[in-house]
């Protein structure tokens, strides 16, 4: 009896080291095909980020070289020859949108994150913003040009072309702020409102500048669409610039700094030389070397960015100037 129980209790330790050896050998085949999973998608993954970097060079460079090589002297005057007044519509017409969007979008975006209640309502604006950010430009156009231009009985101006650019960069805004602030750690909040600040404050003062990066990202997508459309401004900004320099009555219809005069993008001016430039001498040139300095104007704005936000987070953290 003795012998019986002396062979059961080894018997029973093999059978506990045997599941223990199984569980750990599937254990490791587990772990090795999830290794082997995640090598395979770091390589596909990385494939795809290569490429699409590349392609964007790629791009780019094309855009940028055949631009340059196309250029002839007066080409970037301030002249009816040149590209200098386009190019300073474009730059004023989207200093005029971000001014307009940025504070709505970012307000919007807080109260999307931060004071909405779920429910039937927040989720129709929810859906309202998702409408919106996939809305044709042209679309966009022609409710500007019913709105900003007939209704109001004026004629084609920057501002009104600011205004249908702002609609279309409204949904950016708001959705990056609202998913910045709500990836934003819990802890900020709650430690800021711990030592006694106000809602509001917290927000403005420790939410907000924590989320900057994401935000500034949202702000070079808008105003990256607000450079490059014409569509909307088709209807809204018009197709003709006419800017004296000298002229320094700010309500001229001929001063340069006048949101309410007409004023051709860049991004029109190519359309037009494109599309109706048959008449006009080297309009395949004008139209190469205005998309190279549209495509240098954009590059500039995100890098320029990026620095000044880089450097306001060094001094917010109190690293490096």
């Amino acid at each position: 009896m003795t012998d019986t129980n002396a062979k059961t209790v080894p018997d029973e330790e093999e059978v506990r080291k045997a599941e223990r050896s199984a569980r750990d050998a599937r254990m490791l085949a587990i772990i090795k095909r999830a290794k082997i999973s995640n090598a395979i998608m770091n390589v596909v993954l990385s494939a795809i980020g290569i490429f699409f970097l590349v392609l964007i060079i790629a791009l780019a460079g094309y855009i940028i070289i055949k631009g340059l090589m196309s250029y002839y002297p007066g080409l970037l005057s301030f002249t009816d020859e040149g590209i200098g007044n386009q190019l300073w519509n474009t730059i004023y017409l989207v200093f005029w949108s971000l001014l307009i969007s940025c504070p709505i979008g970012i307000l919007a975006g807080i109260y999307m994150a931060e004071y909405a209640k779920e429910g039937k309502l927040t989720r129709f604006i929810r859906i309202c913003i998702e409408s919106l950010s996939s809305l044709p430009s042209i679309v966009v156009g022609l409710f500007g040009y019913l709105v900003f231009i007939l209704m109001t009985g004026m004629k084609w101006n920057l501002f009104a072309g600011a205004l249908a650019v702002s609609i279309i960069s409204l949904p950016s805004i708001t959705t990056t702020t609202e998913d910045a602030l709500r990836a934003l750690p819990k802890s900020y909040k709650e430690g800021s409102m711990g030592l006694g600040a106000t809602h509001w404050t917290t927000i403005t003062k420790v939410m907000l500048p924590a989320c900057l990066p994401r935000i500034v990202t949202g702000i070079i997508l808008a105003a990256g669409r607000g450079f490059g459309e014409a569509a909307a401004l088709l209807y809204t900004s018009g197709q003709s610039t006419r800017i004296v320099w000298s002229k320094l009555d700010i309500t001229s219809p001929l001063n340069a700094f006048n949101p309410f005069r007409p004023g051709e993008t860049l991004a029109l001016h190519i359309w037009v030389m494109r599309t109706e430039g048959a008449l006009v001498k080297n309009s395949e040139k004008i139209a190469n070397f205005s998309a190279a300095i549209l495509v240098i104007v954009v590059l500039s704005f995100s890098l320029i960015a990026r620095a000044i936000t880089a450097r306001y987070n060094r001094r917010a953290t109190g690293g490096t100037k």
